[in-house]
């Protein structure tokens, strides 16, 4: 008696995902597993974590065979400290770059205009007009220059800007002429805004210090749709109180911000909860990734977006 090759196995948190990922090829099993329990099965083809708690939870994959771990946000600064030894791990890069781009670019235009101030006056039905700074003639400096930041300076090309990207390491890319992090010293006094959209880490924590906010000219402003350990928070705060710099923020540090921290009711800080990828275009473009994901695993290919452990 013969038996066919075995399933592939693959857990995803939610039932929506698990019928959106629908027709899937024949021979896969798919499982949900919101890894609130224990595991269901001893081993997977793959294993897609929960959104926002992906990090609280990986300890259950412990002990289990998991051939790919594919999460569903684009970073991963620590998840190798988190992840048992060994198992693949692929990131959702093409997800969230488009809808944190739209926010990078939405909060540089609510923070110049002045729509949270207008927003506030609105509560109290209040019409106090004002002469804002502009966005247009203003020099942008992209503070990282990957997925997020090129999705960025797509959206700006139209608002007459000029853009200043700035990555790890300067290059030549597509003719775009990209600066390296070694030559802040010099363009930070010549730039207006600051986009950030650096991952975390320690490569990258406090890269946004008081001698950065400090060459800054005043009433720059930061916005951070990175991650909240990019910018000293004591720095930023001291210099937001001092009306020398404005932010504007999808990240902080620590996070959540406390109900009492100052950041929340300093004049020139505008701050929204972390919900840079928190649009509709999440989960048809999660559920495409997941299922290439399948049907590349079933035909015996490689697996996209693999940053580590394969």
């Amino acid at each position: 008696m013969t038996t066919g090759p075995a399933p592939l196995v693959v857990s995803v948190p939610t039932g929506q995902l698990a019928a959106g990922i629908q027709p899937l090829p024949d021979g896969v099993d798919v499982v949900i597993w919101p890894m609130d329990g224990p595991a269901p099965r001893d081993r997977f083809d793959m294993v897609v974590p929960p959104y926002m708690s992906m990090s609280s939870v990986l300890d259950r994959l412990a002990g289990l065979e998991v051939g790919l771990v594919q999460s569903q946000s684009i970073g991963y600064d620590g998840v190798d400290r988190l992840i048992p030894a060994g198992m693949r791990f692929a990131n959702a890069s093409g997800v969230h770059e488009a809808s944190t781009a739209e926010l990078a670019v939405g909060l540089a235009i609510a923070a110049q205009r002045g729509i949270d101030r207008f927003a506030r006056t609105q509560a109290h039905g209040q019409w106090e007009p004002f002469v804002a700074p502009s966005l247009a003639d203003r020099r942008v400096m992209l503070l990282g220059y990957g997925g997020v930041g090129k999705a960025i300076a797509t959206r700006l090309s139209g608002f007459e800007v000029e853009i200043v990207p700035v990555a790890s390491r300067g290059r030549d890319e597509d003719g775009v002429a990209v600066h390296g992090t070694d030559e802040l010293p010099e363009l930070l006094p010549t730039v207006d805004i600051v986009i950030t959209s650096l991952p975390g880490g320690e490569a990258t924590r406090h890269i946004i210090d008081d001698a950065f906010l400090t060459a800054l000219p005043d009433d720059a402003l930061i916005v951070n749709v990175g991650r909240g350990p990019l910018i000293d928070t004591d720095a930023l705060v001291d210099h937001v109180t001092r009306e020398r710099i404005r932010a504007a923020l999808d990240v902080t540090d620590p996070e959540p911000l406390p109900s009492d921290h100052p950041l929340w009711t300093l004049p020139g800080v505008l701050i929204v909860p972390h919900v840079g990828g928190a649009t509709t275009a999440m989960t048809p473009r999660i559920t495409r990734l997941v299922r290439t994901q399948i049907e590349r695993l079933t035909a015996g290919e490689p697996p996209l977006n693999v940053v580590f452990g394969g």
